[in-house]
């Protein structure tokens, strides 16, 4: 199985190497082959493309955890 992964981060947010480790974990846990990609990006971006917070996560273009959160920190 193979995955694409985008990880959108605010230019503020400090959690980019926890992430990158979770990440990392879940793939060779689960045995899959994933794109990962990682974005820094301004909250003006962020609501360009319609996040609600940071890190956001999508997996097959899809948010792992949509919430109705406003801003992006």
């Amino acid at each position: 199985m193979s995955v694409k992964i985008d990880c959108y981060i605010s230019l503020n947010c400090a959690s980019e190497v926890p992430l990158r480790e979770n990440i990392k974990k879940a793939i060779e846990e689960e045995g899959i082959e994933a794109e990962i990609r990682f974005y820094r990006i301004s909250e003006e971006e962020a609501q360009k493309l319609g996040l609600r917070g940071s890190p956001s996560v999508l997996v097959n273009g899809r948010d792992i955890q949509p919430v109705d959160v406003s801003g992006f920190s």
